[in-house]
């Protein structure tokens, strides 16, 4: 292989695909990327054997060929290289000359024979989704995260579906861990044409690395077959393998029955919940929020710190209500809500809290109590 790429086609790519290649696995050769070089340009492809990325970049080839080569390293050389134009020449023994007339580099490369093959999925039914709309989905149920060796599909997967309803369609994304649940739609009219499918587990660590590839202003083909989550751009391709598991019932938990709704400014919120978290622990990490009529009391006790206390006026003339929440569930959720105000819908010291935009009800957010 030789040929001379342009720095600035492909360093954004080389930043980003430094999660995949810097991901574990039971194979070396993954912390490579494998480069193709064909008649007008290369294909650049990364995985972690979960997630491939496959894309294509114009480059000038004197000869087609094959090179896999540390990802961490070439990332390093092209971002801190002095000339947008480099030069990369395979010579013998897989070992790989990068520079230019200044610079030279010689690396060691491995054999692109032993790089994983990254599935080739033809004739997918693929839909449109904004590229902002998917990700914002993205980052409200990805804040679910379970503990670093809980492998139970439900816990490191999000639940999609897609939803066929009499005057809309939706595409939904859903993450629990069990003591909270996030809900994210995205809602098509009806003339949008939404494929029937079946509901699917997709990794959380490989949506992480789609989210990395997303951009504002354009949309982005999302298709699902043959057990693989795709996501698609012009030239740029994600296959995320999904997860075999089911999804816990969630349809009753979020609908809104009864309860009362307490609108919140979002911010005053949060900052409280920031300043009553403070004092927060492992062994103690739930606080105690005392909804009376027009206040709220939030208490914080840690026999190893200390406690505090804060109040701030609300609307609320429903019966008082003591209950225990997890504060950094809420605080999570603030995060991600758009909305200057909130809604907070209580119902007793038993039943979940449900947290949602006071405009936005796209997406949805339901804690459950602790017990005091």
């Amino acid at each position: 292989m030789k040929a001379t790429i342009n720095k600035n086609e492909i360093l954004p790519v080389l930043a980003k695909i430094q999660g995949l290649a810097g991901r574990k696995t039971n194979l070396a050769i993954t912390t490579n990327v494998l480069i193709q070089a064909g008649e007008s340009g290369i294909t650049i492809s990364a995985t972690d054997l979960e997630t491939g990325f496959e894309g294509f970049y114009p480059a000038k080839i004197e000869d087609q060929g094959t090179i896999t080569i540390n990802a961490r390293k070439l990332y390093e050389i092209v971002r801190d290289f002095p000339s947008e134009d480099i030069y990369v020449n395979e010579v013998e023994n897989h070992w790989i000359e990068i520079g230019n007339q200044n610079v030279e580099y010689h690396i060691v490369g491995l054999n692109p024979d032993d790089f994983p093959e990254i599935p080739k999925i033809e004739e997918v039914d693929f839909f449109e989704i904004d590229s902002t709309v998917f990700h914002k989905m993205i980052e409200k149920t990805v804040i679910i995260s379970g503990a670093s060796d809980d492998n139970r599909a439900h816990i490191i997967g999000i639940y999609a579906e897609r939803i066929q309803e009499k005057d809309q369609k939706i595409f939904r994304m859903v993450s629990t861990d069990g003591s909270r649940l996030s809900k994210a739609d995205c809602i098509f009219d009806t003339a949008f044409d939404l494929p029937a499918g079946a509901n699917v587990l997709i990794p959380k660590k490989g949506l992480v690395e789609v989210t990395k590839f997303l951009d504002s202003e354009r949309s982005v083909k999302i298709g699902i077959k043959d057990n693989n989550f795709i996501v698609k751009k012009e030239k740029e391709t994600l296959i995320i393998r999904l997860l075999e598991g089911d999804f816990p019932e969630y349809g009753d938990i979020v609908v809104k029955t009864d309860g009362n709704d307490i609108i919140l400014d979002r911010q005053l919120f949060l900052m409280m919940l920031k300043r009553m978290s403070i004092l927060s622990s492992e062994e103690y990490k739930g606080v105690i929020f005392h909804f009376t009529k027009e206040k709220l009391v939030i208490n914080s006790t840690n026999p190893d710190i200390g406690e505090s206390k804060e109040d701030m006026a609300i609307s609320y003339g429903g019966d008082p209500v003591e209950v225990m929440y997890n504060p950094k569930f809420f605080i999570d959720t603030l995060g991600v809500l758009d909305d200057d105000n909130i809604v907070l819908n209580i119902i007793d010291d038993q039943k979940p809290c449900k947290i949602e935009g006071e405009n936005d009800k796209s997406y949805l957010s339901v804690v459950m109590p602790m017990r005091i």
